[in-house]
C-alpha cells in the first residue's frame, strides 16, 4: 500500500476540505428552502431535479470517498476486534491516552477504534471538571478510578495530562501543582505497568494552526457543532505558543522508554485515524494477525515523541521559537 499524502493541498477547493454532509448542504443551499421538509424522500427527489450536473458529480464524488474511507478503516477495525477478543481471553488491560491539540481529532479517532467492538469490553473516559472535593486529591485519582478491569479497554479522551499542558496555561493549576506532576507522573506510571498485563499507549495529537482554526470556525457555524466550543477553545489560538511551550516540556519529562508518546499528525483527518489504529495493532501482540495487512507505519504522520522533541529542539535553537 502506497503512503499516503499527509497535508491537503493549499489550493485545494475548500469544499474538498469538507464533510459529506456540509457537501450537500452547500450544494443544496440554493434551492432548500422550496423543499418539501417533511418528506426526506420527496424532498430528495426533488433536490435532484434541480441539481446542475457539476453539482451531482460533486456529492457523488464526496459519497465515493465516503465510502472507501470506511473500506479502507474496516479490515483494521477487523484485527481490533481480535486484540479486543484476546485480551479478554488472556486478562490483560489496554489504557489508551488520547491528548493533544483542541481540534485535533481526538474525539474521531476514538469513535472509529470503537467502532465495532464489544461495548461490554471498552470504556470511553471523558472526565469533566473536578469537583471541590476532587481537588484536594492526588490528581490521578479519578482517572486511577476508571482503570480497565481484566479484559478490557479504557480510552481516556484526555487524560490526566490535562495537568501538564490545559492546566497551567489556563490558570487551572498553581506553578507548584504543574512541577510536582511533571516530577512524578513517570513514576505513577510505571507502577501501573508492574503488573505487567497492562499496556499503556500515549498519543498526543497534533495539528496546524491554520487547520485548527478552519475547524473552530466550522464548530461556530455548525449549530450541531456548537457545543464542542468550550472555554480553552475560544483561546487556544491566541494561546498557541504557550500550549506549544507545554508539549516541549511534556515530551522533554515524561517520554521514556517505558512510557513513550507517540505524535499523530491530524491535518488530514482520514489518514491519521488510520494510522492511529495501526500503532495501537503494532504495539500489541493478539492470535490471528493479518498476514495480508499493510501494518507499517506512515513515519509523517506517526512520529514517536523522542523524535518530535529532536525536531523541537532543533527548531528552537535554529529560530529562537518553535514553528510547529
Amino acid at each position: 500500500m502506497a503512503t499516503s499524502r499527509v497535508t491537503r493541498r493549499k489550493d485545494e477547493p475548500e469544499w474538498r476540505r469538507m464533510g459529506l454532509t456540509p457537501r450537500i448542504r452547500e450544494v443544496v443551499s440554493r434551492f432548500v428552502e422550496g423543499l418539501p421538509s417533511e418528506e426526506p424522500f420527496e424532498a430528495a427527489r426533488s433536490a435532484r431535479r434541480q441539481l446542475k450536473g457539476k453539482e451531482v458529480r460533486r456529492i457523488l464524488e464526496s459519497a465515493l470517498e465516503r465510502f472507501f474511507e470506511k473500506q479502507e478503516l474496516a479490515p483494521y477495525q477487523a484485527e481490533l476486534i481480535k486484540l479486543h477478543q484476546h485480551i479478554e481471553k488472556q486478562g490483560r488491560k489496554i489504557i489508551l491516552l488520547f491528548d493533544g491539540r483542541d481540534a485535533s481529532g481526538k474525539g474521531g479517532t476514538i469513535r472509529r477504534v470503537v467502532r465495532y467492538l464489544n461495548e461490554k469490553q471498552y470504556r470511553v473516559v471523558a472526565l469533566g471538571k473536578p469537583t471541590v472535593e476532587q481537588k484536594t486529591e492526588l490528581h490521578l485519582k479519578r482517572y486511577i478510578e476508571r482503570f480497565p478491569h481484566a479484559g478490557e479497554m479504557v480510552l481516556f479522551d484526555r487524560s490526566w495530562y490535562n495537568r501538564a499542558m490545559v492546566e497551567p496555561v489556563m490558570g487551572f493549576c498553581t506553578p507548584r501543582q504543574y512541577r510536582e506532576f511533571m516530577k512524578r507522573v513517570v513514576g505513577y506510571e510505571e507502577r501501573i505497568l508492574a503488573d505487567r498485563t497492562t499496556t499503556l499507549i500515549k498519543l498526543y495529537f497534533s495539528v496546524s494552526k491554520e487547520e485548527q482554526k478552519r475547524r473552530f470556525d466550522r464548530r461556530r457555524n455548525d449549530p450541531l457543532r456548537q457545543w464542542k466550543l468550550s472555554e480553552v477553545d475560544l483561546q487556544a489560538q491566541a494561546l498557541w505558543d504557550e500550549f506549544t511551550e507545554k508539549k516541549y516540556r511534556l515530551l522533554q519529562k515524561t517520554h521514556t522508554k517505558k512510557t513513550p508518546w507517540y505524535i499523530i499528525r491530524s491535518d488530514d483527518k482520514r489518514i491519521a485515524r488510520r494510522e492511529t489504529i495501526k500503532l495501537i495493532l503494532k504495539l500489541n501482540s493478539y492470535r490471528g494477525r493479518s498476514r495480508k495487512l499493510n501494518f507499517d507505519l506512515d513515519p509523517k504522520v506517526v512520529i514517536p515523541g523522542n523524535e518530535e522533541f529532536r525536531l523541537m529542539k532543533k527548531e528552537l535553537k535554529q529560530h529562537g521559537h518553535f514553528t510547529r
